[in-house]
């Protein structure tokens, strides 16, 4: 601490990118409502589609794939799988860019 070696001020401060490791219920709930909106985005563009007798691939699979958010567990959706996690997941926050990528599928067991 003293001498020649001491610390400086500029090292031991500083911005740094702290992120807490769980979400805030602000957050959770700002989360939902993503997840919410993309369903309706989903829900939508594919009833225009019916009813122009239509369909889009991605769309279909999409359905087919993805969970609406009320058929996710609370675990799918605040947290993700990382395999270099000590019990393999990691909080969603910890995503880069989370708020805009979808991130609903975990692998089976996890």
């Amino acid at each position: 601490m003293f001498g020649a070696f001491r610390i400086t001020s500029p090292l031991s401060g500083g911005l740094l990118w702290k992120i807490p490791w769980r979400l805030s219920k602000f957050q959770k709930r700002r989360h939902r409502m993503r997840l919410r909106a993309v369903d309706d985005v989903v829900a939508t563009v594919d009833a225009a589609m019916a009813k122009q007798g239509q369909t889009i691939a991605a769309l279909e699979r999409w359905k087919a794939e993805m969970p609406t958010e009320a058929e996710m567990l609370p675990r799918d959706k605040y947290t993700m799988f990382d395999r270099k996690e000590k019990r393999y997941r990691k909080g969603i926050h910890k995503l880069p860019k989370w708020t805009r990528v979808s991130q609903r599928l975990n692998p089976p067991g996890y």
